[in-house]
């Protein structure tokens, strides 16, 4: 093991317990010992499990973990899951700060934002992701994350996901701000769409609703151990099942629990000014914000 694997933030549990030693052979491109992570230059260790995606044959524990997977040891639940390829389009408060957790889990990030890769240095150096071109985001991606403002989906790149790992999982953290942002959009307003209902037809690709009222601090600061009394959960809408079982999935190693939210149909329940958006509690005290949710757009988020 490296140096003990002695955990750096100073005293604390065994965090490194199960680090083990690196392979004599160690030539990839991913983070390891001839490529230590930048921001943290934490140990790395091998991950022994991972989690179900789209497309598995088996699913969770069933499902061998992938050769030459290597994650931070970080916190609780981290180095729980298959070493996954990400790609975040959207460079944000909740864009910037997943890209801070999920690579110090381990995963390979590419991340864009609408100015270019040129201006991601930063962010790349401090987290070790790939910084892209949106039209590159998806490139080989097993889940992708759309977190841009609600008014500029449909500016996307068409055949956005052509190039996406088979099974893909798409992420939409985005909410609908007609008064503040966005101005009035009618196929909300005056169709009915749901948030990401509506998005889901611009992308032209099913997508799960996650993170849309979660603070961006919290996912790094109030992610825990599962079982921990003060676990924070999140709500997760979909139509697709094997999808909301890969995002819940990686919403549990971020650090979090997960209610299913229902399909995007229901989704707004989780919608801006609703009980649950920006709610900080456990999954009892979320399951009843959603149950007290009205399907009546408040008048301060109509345009």
């Amino acid at each position: 093991m490296l140096s003990g694997c002695t955990d750096r933030r100073g005293p604390g549990p065994a965090r490194f317990a199960e680090c083990e030693k690196w392979p004599k052979n160690h030539t990839s491109g991913r983070i390891g010992p001839d490529r230590p992570r930048p921001h943290t230059g934490r140990p790395l260790v091998r991950r022994r499990d991972r989690i179900a995606r789209p497309g598995d044959a088996r699913s969770g524990a069933e499902c061998p973990a992938r050769e030459g997977g290597w994650c931070e040891r970080d916190t609780d639940p981290g180095c729980t899951g298959e070493l996954m390829k990400i790609g975040i389009i959207g460079a944000g408060n909740i864009g910037g700060n997943l890209t801070r957790r999920l690579t110090a889990l381990g995963h390979e990030v590419s991340v864009a934002n609408s100015r270019g890769p040129e201006t991601l240095a930063a962010l790349a150096e401090e987290t070790g992701a790939t910084p892209v071109t949106v039209a590159q985001a998806a490139r080989g991606a097993e889940i992708v994350v759309v977190t841009i403002p609600f008014k500029k989906v449909p500016d996307l790149p068409a055949g956005l996901f052509a190039e996406a790992a088979e099974g893909f999982a798409v992420i939409d953290t985005g909410n609908y701000y007609p008064r503040q942002r966005d101005g009035r959009i009618a196929g909300v307003e005056d169709e009915g769409l749901t948030e990401s209902r509506w998005t889901e037809r611009h992308l032209g690709h099913p997508v799960i609703k996650a993170f849309n009222g979660t603070y961006a601090q919290d996912i790094l600061d109030r992610h825990r151990p599962a079982g921990a009394a003060d676990r924070m959960a999140l709500p997760v809408a979909g139509d697709d099942a094997a999808a909301k079982k890969t995002v819940r999935a990686l919403i549990d190693e971020l650090g979090f629990d997960t209610v299913d939210a229902g399909g995007l149909d229901e989704s707004w329940r989780q919608q801006p000014d609703t009980p649950v958006y920006g709610l900080r509690e456990g999954v009892d005290a979320v399951t009843k914000a959603l149950a007290e949710a009205s399907p009546t757009r408040p008048a301060d988020f109509r345009g």
